[in-house]
């Protein structure tokens, strides 16, 4: 399972030797605007609310305006937060030696290394974060998969130990 469309890493053609093998999931937060898409739908909706609620002001509503502008500054608070995890993400890449991942989570992105030896890899019973263990270290992955992909990433990476 690659998720993004990465491949697996290593000579053209032929499959991947134990020795050059990389491996490479990444789960992205499945969101239908791209944050300028974002800005340009607020900038809409905040553009005619405000241009309605004049006009009845301007007829004499006196609190209309008032409360459009609040529901703007909280349509501009709502979207502001969609924007900002519009990007979320997991990247988990292995190379033979140890696992890579790094979570990128409204704007911060965590990287942990994991070494080979030591690790172990575990996968809730109820389709929950996979958890990666080495030593007192426990990394959880997986919050923009699937339960069925957290599953099967929980399979690939057992997998991919093994191979190692």
């Amino acid at each position: 399972m690659v998720p993004d469309g990465g491949s697996v890493d290593g000579s053209a053609g032929a499959g991947p030797s134990a020795a050059t093998a990389r491996l490479r999931w990444c789960f992205r937060r499945n969101c239908a605007l791209t944050p300028r898409q974002c800005a340009w739908a607020f900038a809409l909706a905040a553009g005619a609310s405000l241009a309605v609620s004049s006009a009845f002001w301007a007829l004499g509503a006196q609190l209309v305006l008032p409360f459009a502008v609040l529901e703007t500054v909280a349509l501009g608070w709502a979207f502001v937060w969609y924007a900002r995890h519009a990007t979320d993400r997991e990247v988990l890449e292995w190379d033979g030696r140890r696992l890579l991942v790094e979570c990128e989570q409204g704007g911060a992105v965590v990287r942990h290394e994991l070494v080979r030896p030591g690790l172990q890899v575990l996968e809730a019973d109820d389709g929950g974060l996979v958890e990666l263990h080495v030593g007192p270290k426990v990394v959880r992955v997986g919050r923009h998969a699937r339960p069925e992909e957290r599953r099967q990433l929980a399979r690939e990476l057992r997998r991919a130990l093994c191979v190692a």
